[in-house]
């Protein structure tokens, strides 16, 4: 089954704005197959998978873009940093020529990348200017049920698209299998089977080559401790006396995590009139079934009940409300709030009309202390919008004058 992909519209309108379009984000999101589902006969589509390949272009990548002319499409493009000065060049060489301006001179390449932990730096420096920059993730909640999507701002919602509500049973089931395509298309796929092949394949082709880690078995242990401390103020000392590792590998291996886009560090909101927030970011994985499997849940009735219920849920709401952003082309300027006090918001979203508090409740029964904290806002002195509380509630209706109870449903 072919998922259409919000961010379909994204690539088309980057591809007609700029000589490079790199789409980046973990493996197997559906970076390949969202180009190959736009490209046009015209496009070569090469893989740097194949080590035939990948030897030709990291060898003479002169040669290479001479023997595959644009438009072209280089999947893995990690595999074969050699290739972007001559990119860049080819780029350059179209400009100067005074072809730009023609049918095909934008968009002449496409690249995707796995690791950009290593990539990406080498692209922005490389290639300034002349690439954009697009992030895939897993099959959203409106790429699920291919409704259309938009970034997710409370107050901004669509009131008169009423949504069949999700139980909490299809929300659980929903979770523990994640985002994958290939787990979405399959639904009779094992789901533990493939997690495990997955772990492995990201192991050893993502993180052992680039980022050396020398020992498996503690960087397996150290990804199951992080899946356990989702949603949770990042620590990595606790961490490292979990792992048995030192703070300074745990610091390695999160930034690993984080730049391949197996999580996600939400960072506290402060600026110079809130001094007394904290300053520890939020750990949260981006895809809650890979998450839900290194924590050791098999069943969705078993993490329904179970003690990561409430912050499982939350890494589920907070990984769709990215998704709303990145998929549309956008990036999400999203926070939490928590001071001195320990008065949290669980997220706050930033749009034109100001901060909009977000909080996330495991209830179907919301009720207006679910938003006590939400004043605490007034310190900042920003402007604020409409919040939100996301809860298993099954419509969307206001709690308060500025505050919707707005259904997990409504995500996208």
């Amino acid at each position: 089954m072919f998922y259409e992909r919000a961010l379909a519209k994204t690539l088309k309108n980057a591809t007609e704005t700029f000589p490079v379009v790199l789409l980046t984000g973990p493996r197997q999101v559906g970076k390949t197959t969202l180009f190959e589902h736009c490209a046009t006969p015209e496009r070569t589509c090469l893989t740097l998978d194949d080590p035939q390949l990948r030897g030709a272009a990291k060898s003479d990548p002169r040669l290479f873009l001479q023997a595959h002319p644009e438009p072209l499409l280089i999947d893995e493009i990690q595999y074969a940093p050699e290739l972007l000065p001559h990119i860049k060049m080819a780029v350059d060489s179209a400009r100067q020529q005074g072809r730009e301006g023609r049918e095909g001179r934008q968009g002449m390449f496409w690249l995707t990348g796995s690791q950009p932990f290593r990539l990406m730096r080498n692209v922005s420096e490389t290639l300034a200017g002349r690439v954009a920059i697009l992030e895939l993730q897993g099959l959203s909640q409106a790429e699920r049920f291919q409704r259309p999507a938009a970034p997710f701002v409370p107050g901004e919602l669509p009131r008169d698209d009423a949504r069949p509500p999700l139980g909490i049973t299809a929300l659980y089931e929903l979770i523990i299998t994640g985002a994958f395509p290939a787990l979405l298309a399959a639904p009779n796929m094992d789901k533990g089977l493939f997690h495990a092949s997955y772990l492995k394949t990201y192991v050893e082709r993502d993180v052992r080559d680039l980022a050396r880690v020398g020992d498996e078995h503690s960087f397996i242990k150290f990804l199951r401790v992080a899946a356990a401390r989702t949603a949770q103020l990042l620590n990595y000392s606790d961490m490292a006396r979990d792992v048995d590792v030192s703070v300074n590998t745990i610091k390695s291996w999160v930034s690993i995590l984080e730049a391949s886009g197996i999580i996600y560090l939400l960072q506290p909101w402060h600026n110079n009139l809130t001094q007394r927030t904290v300053r520890t970011p939020k750990l949260y994985f981006l895809d809650t079934g890979l998450c839900s499997y290194l924590a050791g849940w098999k069943t969705a009735d078993a993490l329904s009940n179970g003690v990561m219920n409430g912050s499982i849920l939350e890494t589920y709401v907070v990984s769709e409300i990215l998704k709303s952003h990145w998929h549309c082309g956008r990036e999400p300027r999203v926070w939490f709030y928590r001071d001195k006090e320990l008065r949290e918001i669980d997220l706050l979203v930033e749009s034109e009309n100001g901060l909009h508090p977000v909080e996330i409740k495991r209830t179907a029964s919301p009720n207006p202390w679910d938003a006590k904290h939400f004043g605490a806002l007034s310190k900042t002195r920003q402007p604020v919008g409409k919040g939100a509380v996301v809860c298993l509630y099954d419509k969307l209706i206001p709690l308060t004058e500025n505050v919707d109870i707005v259904p997990v449903s409504y995500l996208g």
